[in-house]
């Protein structure tokens, strides 16, 4: 039985490169969700006119991951605290978001914000938005993979290399073999 999530944690070149790699997760899609269009492109994301944000959708196996340890990867490897922006990248198609498909999923994203918010873990409140899934869309085939295929490209070294880096120092044990 797999579950699927979906976490916006801005650019999702980024977000697919550190997921890719963690045990249990069976699939990554770059995507577009939580917008208003119908199938948009990624220049008409770009606008910020869709209502989307650029997301990973996850197909996981619980047994091997739990739904919090996904999540607690997704809160060390993105800036939940700032709205409509993660690094240089700004626009609310970068928002912090977490899409979820069963009401589970939902009570262990808002009882994890619940405990970082009360630990002041990151200094700010958390403005990650949680809300259901709705109206997902895959991005266009250029963007699948785009790390593993562009691992020299300059964004990839700048942003992408680190938060892998980090993920694989912070969470060794989730480390696919």
């Amino acid at each position: 039985m797999t579950e699927t999530l979906v976490l916006g944690g801005g650019c999702f070149w980024c977000t697919e490169a550190v997921y890719v790699q963690v045990r249990g997760v069976l699939d990554v899609e770059s995507g577009y969700s939580n917008g208003h269009a119908l199938n948009p492109t990624y220049e008409q994301v770009c606008t910020g006119t869709t209502g989307h944000n650029e997301v990973v959708k996850l197909q996981y196996d619980p047994a091997q991951v739990s739904t919090r340890e996904l999540l607690e990867i997704f809160f060390v490897i993105h800036d939940p605290t700032t709205l409509n922006r993660q690094g240089h990248d700004v626009g609310t198609q970068y928002r912090s978001g977490i899409y979820f498909t069963s009401p589970e999923q939902e009570q262990v994203a808002q009882a994890l914000i619940a405990e970082l918010n009360a630990a002041q873990a990151f200094g700010q409140p958390i403005v990650t938005e949680v809300l259901p899934l709705a109206n997902y869309s895959a991005a266009e085939d250029y963007h699948q993979d785009f790390f593993e295929r562009n691992p020299h490209q300059g964004y990839c070294l700048a942003v992408a290399a680190p938060k892998v880096a980090k993920f694989r120092k912070t969470f060794a044990r989730l480390v696919r073999a």
